[in-house]
């Protein structure tokens, strides 16, 4: 089956979830991954969430990886993964649906990031904003503050769903 990740167009296996894989199909994951030690479930949560292109729920993640043939991971093990993900910049969580999806740009850790959530499709676009971290930065000053992390989740309609 021919699908589409981050625009590029990729045969679809049906394979072990847990078999080693390559990411340097996925934009930006093959440099990303180089150095990091993905473990079997890491691997299989980073491909799931590749493949998705979408946000995904951790037990949604748990249950697509028994239906594509896998052992059933424990929510502790997803969890784990998913921390170690978050921390090498690999993947990003959705607090407002307590989800998580792939990331494969090359970003800087206190970049400011912005999600695009449709409430209608629930497509998510991620995009950076040179301005948004300069107003973070006057904002954070005024209190003496240290920014961090910082991500702006906006939801709307796509341009697909206005469309429709």
């Amino acid at each position: 089956m021919l699908v589409k990740l981050y625009g590029l167009e990729m045969e679809s296996k049906s394979v072990d979830p847990l078999a080693p894989h390559d990411h340097s199909h996925c934009e930006g994951h093959g440099e990303n991954t180089r150095g990091l030690r993905l473990t079997a479930g890491r691997r299989a949560i980073l491909d799931l969430l590749c493949a998705e292109a979408k946000p995904l729920g951790a037990y949604d993640m748990i249950d697509k990886l028994a239906a594509q043939g896998g052992k059933r991971l424990a929510p502790i093990s997803v969890y784990r993964a998913l921390d170690f993900l978050l921390d090498n910049g690999l993947v990003h969580r959705l607090s407002s649906r307590n989800a998580y999806l792939a990331c494969g740009h090359r970003h800087a850790a206190n970049e400011p990031l912005v999600f695009l959530i449709c409430d209608s499709c629930g497509a998510v676009s991620e995009r950076g904003s040179e301005s948004l971290g300069h107003d973070l930065d006057v904002l954070a000053n005024e209190s003496s503050f240290i920014r961090r992390n910082q991500v702006v989740e906006v939801t709307g309609l796509c341009a697909g769903c206005r469309a429709a």
